[in-house]
């Protein structure tokens, strides 16, 4: 088997380098009123400032804007607003498909931790932004490759990539490899691998720990393994992982179609079904997302204020 090495260069933070009036692309919460109605109140906001506003595609438009036709125009702007909650933050990552464009997240949701600015403080978030006055922080993708022979996809991830157990098997045995060697055999509901941005979703529900943006990681996680033994491991990124259920799940109903005993999904969204003997490969992308964030509102700061570490009352 080929070795294939993943990206490793720690990346920092940098400063914002916006001149002129760059264009501006608005993800919204579809579903949510306030959501259409703050990105009108943007929208104008901005116009009266020289900004050319556009709805990113996928989307209704936004009165004032023009529609974007294609993710490929979504590319080309110089900031992303999103509006709404981390799933809607998530797919605005996932229309850019690795391209660098910064993304400044207005929390309209529930926790928020990719989306930390508040409703009302919009204005004076993307006016900051604008000026510069906020950072560019780095933060790890993946890539997740499965499939058989020429019918392989590829998708990337920005929080994680989740092997879960199909509705007709009770347990599945996953094996894992990192580089060329191997490292077990897991008989779980599923694993969890996570990127240190999405090291704080399902992998600290599932009892992973929590990793530092910073931090050239990757956490695997078991989902309700069978074993004790069975822990978290923080593996490197300087190697690809691979992944392949071994042998017939436990449980599985009679005729169950063995290429389909199992699911891959990715930043919370269905990617795909896998079977008996299917690769499932990981790996981290030479491009990291760009993340605007308030320099007071760090990464320990979201921990306490989100999570409430460390609070004792």
């Amino acid at each position: 088997m080929t070795k294939k090495k993943a990206a490793t260069k720690k990346r920092k933070d940098r400063p914002l380098s916006f001149k002129g009036t760059p264009a501006i692309a608005i993800v919204y919460r579809l579903e949510t009123a306030s959501a259409s109605t703050l990105a009108e109140a943007l929208t104008q906001w901005l116009k009266d400032r020289g900004h050319k506003v556009f709805t990113a595609p996928e989307q209704k438009p936004v009165p004032g804007t023009r529609a974007m036709r294609s993710r490929t125009e979504l590319r080309k702007v110089g900031l992303i607003v999103v509006l709404g909650g981390d799933g809607t933050y998530l797919r605005a990552v996932r229309m850019l498909e690795g391209h660098p464009v910064p993304i400044l997240g207005v929390n309209l949701g529930s926790l928020g931790f990719l989306t930390p600015t508040r409703a009302d403080e919009v204005f004076a978030a993307v006016d900051y932004t604008l000026k510069n006055k906020m950072e560019l922080t780095p933060r790890a993708m993946l890539e997740v490759e499965c499939g058989k022979g020429s019918k392989k996809s590829r998708i990337l991830a920005l929080n994680d990539i989740v092997i879960e157990r199909g509705r007709k098997s009770q347990l599945i045995t996953l094996s894992m490899q990192c580089g060329a060697d191997f490292v077990s055999e897991v008989k779980a509901d599923g694993l969890i691998i996570a990127s240190p941005t999405g090291s704080t979703a399902y992998n600290l529900a599932a009892g992973g720990p929590l990793l530092h943006p910073s931090v050239n990681g990757i956490v695997v996680t078991p989902i309700a393994p069978h074993s004790l033994t069975s822990r978290p491991l923080i593996m490197p990124t300087d190697e690809e992982l691979v992944f392949r259920i071994v042998g017939k799940p436990l449980g599985l109903r009679p005729q169950t179609n063995l290429d389909q005993v199992a699911q891959v999904v990715v930043d919370g969204q269905f990617f795909g079904d896998i079977g008996v003997d299917d690769e499932i490969r990981v790996r981290r992308t030479p491009v990291d997302h760009w993340m605007v964030q308030d320099p007071q509102r760090n990464f320990f700061f979201l921990l306490r204020d989100k999570l409430k570490f460390g609070d004792r009352s």
